[in-house]
């Protein structure tokens, strides 16, 4: 009887601790949602790509702050994705999670780094766009499967090349 006891007891408290995991990630979704737009949707008419990579999207954080997860609007999760440079921003395609698009314009600027959105890497292996949305600026992360098309990525999005961007 001891055993059994003990054994629902560990049970209820792991359902405990899932559930409240929930309600701090909706909480947070909730508090997010007030303050960070909604993420842009893929024009219908991009145009032609210029680069295509892809990897996992590791998410999306507040700038500078490589552990402030964005989960509103279906943001948090990791998910397989293709990243494809158009002529006026970055479509960021997510398998079965909201795709969305980063303007060109709103990109300000553009890096390799070793961690963002509770992912810590060995090596500078995640690519980093650095982008405005409304009064917000944002660090969205990406793990591709070729790192050999990250110069690619840097080249077309480094400052220079930005048209309409902070810099």
């Amino acid at each position: 009887m001891e055993r059994l006891l003990l054994t629902l007891g560990i049970a209820a408290f792991f359902l405990l601790c899932l559930w409240g995991m929930w309600v701090g990630w909706r909480r947070k979704a909730r508090s997010q949602s007030a303050r960070i737009a909604p993420f842009p949707e893929i024009p219908a008419e991009p145009g032609e790509f210029q680069l295509e990579s892809t990897g996992v999207y590791v998410g999306t954080t507040t700038a500078g702050n490589w552990q402030d997860r964005v989960v509103t609007r279906g943001a948090g999760p990791r998910s397989g994705a293709v990243w494809r440079l158009h002529p006026d921003g970055v479509a960021v395609e997510r398998g079965g999670l909201p795709d969305f698009w980063i303007p060109r314009a709103s990109i300000t600027g553009i890096r390799r780094d070793s961690r963002l959105a509770g992912k810590v890497t060995g090596t500078d292996v995640l690519l980093v766009i650095t982008w405005r949305l409304g009064d917000v600026e944002l660090d969205t992360g990406f793990r591709g499967d070729e790192l050999d098309d990250y110069p690619q990525w840097i080249e077309e999005l480094s400052d220079h090349d930005i048209k309409g961007g902070a810099q």
